[in-house]
């Protein structure tokens, strides 16, 4: 079995890649870092390290690399896959489309068998936002017969990978916590049998509980922790004040996703656990500017801050905590950050009031907005 899997980053390679390895799977690596791809094909294995106590560590083999600017070879391999895997980021996948339509194009002129391609970005229907971009680049014919052959299944992955430099240019270290759910109903033809994925009818509860927990409480530690001097997400949990907040915001993206979906509240409350020790977790050290860069993203209405609060109140809870967590993510001022100092920027030239408008979508009439300004300014006065 063939895997073409686009992106051979750290990501790629300590969780999808991994996986599809322990699946069975040949593992073609696309990427446009041509060092990377030209190690990978050298060495074809390389490790994946457990953040953890004792260390442990597993060999992924069966694996090789082709250059992402090469769209011939990128096209043949997509022909001959039996699944399509993407761990590139949300903004880049409009980018590799065109070429991803090439391969399926191609694949279904020769009659090819069923294919799914499963984007594991850190977004709400990645797949679904691949296959808008794949079929812009397909003929009316080719978007017809894909309808039928190829499927785009949504997922939601959960694994932390922080930012790391090794002596070993492929060794990867993860942390041993992951979650790889995908919508079954999106399958086309016979589901990937992959140990390790959770196949559900009905990906949504999942995605919102994955994005509204642990990216809410991620983005909620970086946000703080950066305001208040530190530089690591295991160092910031550590501030009472910090864990505290971050406890109060999950216990109200908790009661939201409990009243929306009925999930057990004593099953989501050690969920909630698990992910607070999941950043408390000391060997894994992850740099608050990391964690909240491209605040623009983070803020935009259906993300992990705006959208829990603005969801609450419709349940009758008050997002007081969430109010807190973007406003602070309004005073991230990282000028490393181009969308850190956009915000900064507008700020200063628009006003507040207009940027929470812009940015967030909320409106000045909706009492987050009160909440989110009076924040601001408490933060910025302490």
């Amino acid at each position: 079995m063939l895997a073409v899997h686009y992106g051979a980053g750290n990501i790629g390679r300590g969780f999808i890649g991994q996986l599809l390895y322990r699946a069975g799977y040949e593992v073609c690596f696309v990427d446009v870092n041509q060092e990377l791809v030209e190690e990978i094909n050298r060495r074809k294995e390389y490790t994946v390290m457990l953040a953890a106590e004792d260390h442990a560590a597993c060999t992924v083999k069966n694996i090789r690399a082709i250059d992402g600017r090469d769209e011939e070879a990128v096209a043949r391999e997509i022909v001959a896959a039996d699944l399509v895997t993407t761990a590139i980021g949300p903004n880049i996948l409009k980018f590799i489309a065109p070429i991803i339509a090439r391969g399926i194009a191609l694949r279904l002129q020769q009659g090819g068998k069923p294919l799914n391609v499963i984007a594991c970005e850190n977004m709400i229907g990645g797949s679904s936002t691949l296959k808008s971009f794949v079929y812009g680049a397909l003929s009316e014919q080719e978007k017809k017969t894909a309808a039928e052959k190829i499927g785009f299944p949504d997922a939601a992955v959960d694994r932390i990978v922080p930012l790391q430099k090794n002596e070993d240019k492929l060794l990867v270290t993860v942390e041993p916590f992951y979650e790889w759910v995908v919508n079954q109903s999106q399958v086309i033809g016979k589901v990937p049998a992959i140990e390790g994925v959770t196949y559900v009818d009905d990906l949504k509860p999942y995605i919102e509980r994955k994005l509204f927990t642990v990216n809410t409480g991620h983005a909620t530690v970086a946000y703080l922790g950066y305001l208040y001097g530190f530089d690591s997400i295991d160092r910031a949990i550590q501030d009472t004040h910090i864990l505290s907040l971050t406890e109060k915001v999950l216990q109200e993206t908790g009661a939201m996703l409990v009243a929306k979906y009925g999930f057990d509240k004593e099953n989501h409350q050690a969920y909630i656990n698990k992910i607070i020790n999941r950043f408390k977790n000391p060997h894994i050290t992850d740099e608050v500017t990391r964690v909240g860069r491209s605040p623009l993203r983070k803020l935009s209405p259906n993300d992990r801050l705006v959208s829990p609060a603005v969801q609450a109140l419709r349940y009758g809870i008050s997002p007081s905590g969430l109010a807190i967590v973007i406003a602070a993510a309004l005073s991230f001022d990282y000028k490393q950050d181009p969308e850190a100092v956009e915000v900064q920027v507008s700020i200063r030239e628009a006003g507040l009031e207009k940027t929470i408008e812009k940015y967030t979508g909320v409106a000045a009439d909706s009492p987050l907005f009160t909440d989110i300004v009076e924040n601001y300014q408490k933060l910025k006065a302490r």
